[in-house]
């Protein structure tokens, strides 16, 4: 059924059919409710809650069969309606819906890094749906992963994975293929991701740019490339959580936003390739959420601090790279708690029969974007600086005279002129 796409905040549907369901023989049909009146870039999916639920459908389905069980599953306000398998087609005619149907046999998904955060979320809330998941985590004995055994269901498989390892990403290759080389696998979430410095580029150690290529980039690219041949035979999905760091010079953030804008355009990439395959690749860039603990923040800027040479610190200054991290624990501490929205998100990416390419997660971000896209530079930069971190000056511009530096004067005048317009110039 679809809604008056000329009327602004109408309602429409985005629905799918999954075969497996609380008791034998039934289905579980999921609808997911988009709002119109948006621009697509920035369009939202979400799950319908019960207020929303037109009386026709309630009556059509009820009028199918009086025994059809209306339950709320899952968590937040995800809702499915598990009906007698037979009546399923006869639901769907009476609803006027274009539906995918789904084999259960190729309903089989891999998640990489759900130690915690959007990962940790994804692999439950799929599971709750009834999915046969295959979670990567980082640490098998550690917090996240006895959380996972926890709350879930014996349906998810736990596989340790260090994606700096080669070893690790075969071993847990060579697992999910041999469970899933007779039906094919049907989605991967490339979640992991890695951050531990906060820093101007120049203070960032190229040890922490390699790691951040290695963990966001080489090895989800590695994990991508090992699966296709299952996705393949599946027609399946990969959906990839980015960041909007990839697309924007956020500042103090350059060995991640780097990896995450060679992911974002490697995604894109295979997303053309992919596509006379019949597989569908999205990317997920969320907003600000608090996706797991950063205790130790302040531990490694000390360390970061104690490894910088001397001539670079006395330039910077001490106090300069402890400015940078009190802010970002002061951003990180209004950061949004509910994650249901990136999941939510991803769990469209795999199962609508027509997935965005990108999802946008999180509020602001179209504000961002069209700050990025449209206005100067340097309004992007100003907005960036307000919005995240602002770093002051360095110590270096502070101190007349200080060697290998400007005069506070000059750096006033360069930063209003373009560098054609002063110094020495050849005719």
């Amino acid at each position: 059924m679809r809604g008056d796409r000329s009327r602004p905040g109408s309602l429409f549907f985005s629905p799918y059919v999954i075969p497996l369901a609380p008791q034998p023989g039934e289905g579980v049909l999921c609808l997911l409710a988009t709002i119109s009146g948006r621009g697509k870039a920035f369009r939202e999916r979400q799950h319908l809650p019960w207020s929303l639920v037109p009386a026709k459908i309630l009556k059509a389905i009820l009028g199918v069969d009086g025994t059809c069980l209306a339950s709320l599953q899952g968590s937040g306000l995800s809702w499915c309606l598990a009906v007698p398998a037979p009546c399923i087609k006869e639901v769907l005619r009476a609803m006027g819906l274009q539906i995918r149907v789904f084999s259960s046999s190729r309903l089989l998904l891999a998640l990489a890094g759900c130690d915690s955060g959007f990962g940790q979320a994804t692999a439950q809330h799929l599971d709750a749906m009834g999915f046969q998941v295959f979670a990567s985590v980082l640490d098998p004995q550690g917090p996240g992963a006895q959380e996972l055994r926890r709350s879930c269901s014996s349906r998810l498989t736990l596989l340790q994975m260090d994606l700096t390892k080669p070893e690790d990403i075969q071993g847990v290759l060579q697992h999910i293929q041999t469970h899933t080389n007779s039906t094919g696998l049907w989605g991967l979430v490339n979640n992991a991701g890695f951050n531990d410095t906060i820093a101007d580029a120049e203070l960032s150690p190229l040890g922490k740019f390699r790691t951040c290529m290695e963990v966001n980039f080489f090895g989800s690219l590695e994990l991508t490339k090992g699966l296709l041949p299952l996705l393949r035979s599946a027609g399946g999905r990969i959906v990839t959580v980015s960041s909007p760091a990839g697309d924007m010079p956020f500042p103090c953030l350059a060995a991640y936003g780097a990896s995450k804008a060679a992911l974002s355009l490697l995604m894109d990439t295979f997303r053309s390739e992919l596509q006379p395959w019949g597989i569908k690749v999205s990317l997920v860039l969320p907003g600000y959420y608090k996706t797991g603990k950063r205790d130790g923040q302040w531990q490694k800027m000390k360390q970061l601090v104690a490894s910088l040479p001397r001539e670079l610190l006395q330039a910077y200054g001490e106090d300069y790279v402890e400015e940078i991290n009190r802010q970002f624990i002061q951003f990180m501490k209004v950061a949004v708690e509910d994650l249901s929205a990136v999941v939510n998100s991803i769990t469209d990416g795999l199962l609508a029969a027509n997935p965005a390419v990108r999802y946008y997660p999180g509020q602001g971000l179209g504000l961002m974007y069209f700050i990025h896209r449209y206005l100067p530079y340097f309004v992007r930069d100003l907005f960036l600086k307000g919005f995240f971190i602002n770093p002051k000056l360095p110590r270096a511009l502070l101190l007349p005279g200080f060697p290998g530096t400007l005069a506070p004067e000059r750096v006033r005048s360069r930063r209003h002129h373009p560098p054609g317009l002063w110094g020495n110039r050849q005719h």
